[in-house]
């Protein structure tokens, strides 16, 4: 389809879901993950390639594309969640290209704005983290990859490695993406020249080879946190993936109906969405690796074959139910916009730690953080909120910088790096009484020994207590 019907069958999905991800973008704060990324995005190159060298290598390359959008664009909430914004936004234009290429224009419509209402498609979009560019990538390199099949050539071959490598190098895990690549050029009839997939997916894997390598060297502190994968989990993910239990249900339920009408054509994309699914859990099986959100890029795969499904009858038709899939993921689409910890109800304050803080700072404050080495990262959130005007951190040695981690490395001899401090905030993660008493070994008995809380206050997540000597 050509002319303005076919840019409509793009362009209006992108326009639905640019507006549903700016919606209340800045409204829940930065949480831990994000924290990491700006953290290291705020380094220099130098620091960076230290940091992958130690840990998180394999979200190297998205540190440093967000090193340099930082340097362009700030650092505000806004401005680091922007990309993703921006790359959810094409994923859905590109979602409604795929699915008219495999199942026709109105199928391609439906498929685009189904994405669009997903509360998955808004949680991802406002996070700076890098799963929204992976999807992008996966549904760019399968169009690519669907063009290359179907006219060969070096041109689009040598377009679908790059955009191969780059799906790599955002996000390993995405690479399972080319078993279903695979399987389609097994079954293709015809053209001998779609052997030319093999050359063009070569130099990709050669590329990201390295970063697979030290990646998984660092598995061990990188998932120390992740569970070997159970059956339960199979049934859970598509309510993880979308956000929302409900809407999850409604899109499986609407992508086995779509599969059942594309017939043959339906291979493509029930092994993009199958494929990966199952290798992670397979290899979930033996070592830790399954987290849900790193199976997003299969999304817009399962709403294309819902879009087909949706495309059996009168558009009205179709669009109503789009409407029902965006009033049941409502009440998702408003707790996302709160917090991205989860549970919702439970989100970690560090905005109103560091108000309290802000307000209450005298010269010569120091503040000492328990846990130091948390993935709540409890230094960075105050840290982002308070800039140049937070206390000095007392047990502060070596950054994290410098270290080349997440964590900074704190004084041995607590007692004597307190020595002289007039004042203490303590800020202590989970919800304390007597949060000096929650501080272990020698940094807690400093803490008993020289100095008396004055006041406490309860955020949620968080417990900040000051104390005067």
């Amino acid at each position: 389809m050509r002319g303005p019907a076919g840019i409509a069958v793009w362009l209006a999905p992108a326009l639905l879901t640019l507006a549903v991800t700016v919606t209340g973008l800045d409204a829940a704060p930065l949480w831990r993950d994000e924290l990491a990324t700006w953290s290291a995005a705020t380094r220099s190159v130098d620091d960076l390639v230290r940091l992958a060298g130690t840990i998180d290598a394999a979200t190297g390359p998205y540190y440093l594309l967000m090193h340099g959008w930082v340097a362009l664009f700030g650092d505000s909430v806004v401005a680091l969640r922007l990309p993703s914004v921006l790359a959810m936004t094409g994923a859905a234009a590109l979602t409604a290209l795929l699915g008219t290429r495999l199942a026709g224009a109105r199928a391609g419509l439906l498929a685009g704005l189904l994405f669009a209402v997903l509360p998955g498609t808004a949680r991802y979009a406002q996070e700076a983290r890098p799963y929204a560019l992976a999807t992008l990538l996966a549904v760019l390199a399968t169009l690519l990859f669907v063009d290359a099949v179907r006219r060969p050539g070096w041109g689009r071959w040598a377009a679908y490695a790059a955009a191969l490598a780059a799906l790599g190098l955002t996000h390993l895990i995405a690479l399972t993406l080319l078993a279903a690549h695979a399987v389609a050029v097994l079954t293709a009839r015809g053209d001998r020249r779609r052997w030319r997939w093999l050359p063009a997916v070569l130099p990709a894997l050669l590329l990201v080879a390295p970063l697979a390598y030290v990646a998984r060297g660092q598995r061990g502190r990188q998932l120390q946190w992740v569970d070997l994968v159970r059956p339960v989990d199979l049934v859970t993910l598509p309510g993880g993936v979308a956000q929302s239990t409900a809407v999850g249900g409604l899109l499986v339920g609407l992508a086995v109906l779509g599969a059942a009408r594309l017939g043959r054509h339906a291979l493509l994309p029930v092994c993009a969405v199958l494929l990966p699914v199952l290798l992670l859990f397979v290899a979930g099986l033996v070592v830790p690796l399954w987290v849900p959100r790193y199976l997003v890029f299969v999304v817009p795969f399962g709403c294309l074959l819902a879009g087909a499904a949706l495309a059996a009858v009168p558009l009205p038709g179709g669009l109503a139910v789009l409407a029902a899939a965006g009033l049941l993921g409502l009440p998702d689409q408003t707790a996302l916009r709160r917090t991205h910890e989860w549970p919702r109800t439970a989100p970690v304050d560090y905005q109103g730690v560091a108000r309290v803080v802000a307000a209450g700072q005298r010269p010569g404050d120091v503040v000492v953080y328990s846990p130091r080495r948390s993935w709540l990262f409890l230094d960075l959130g105050l840290e982002y909120h308070l800039r140049g005007d937070r206390p000095r951190d007392a047990l502060l040695v070596e950054s994290a910088a410098r270290r080349g981690d997440l964590w900074a490395d704190e004084c041995a001899r607590p007692a004597e790096c307190l020595a002289g401090a007039p004042r203490v905030w303590l800020v202590v993660a989970g919800r304390h009484a007597d949060p000096v008493a929650a501080v272990s070994g020698a940094k807690g008995d400093a803490l008993r020994n020289g100095f008396t809380v004055t006041q406490v206050w309860q955020r949620p997540g968080l417990t900040l207590a000051l104390l005067t000597r």
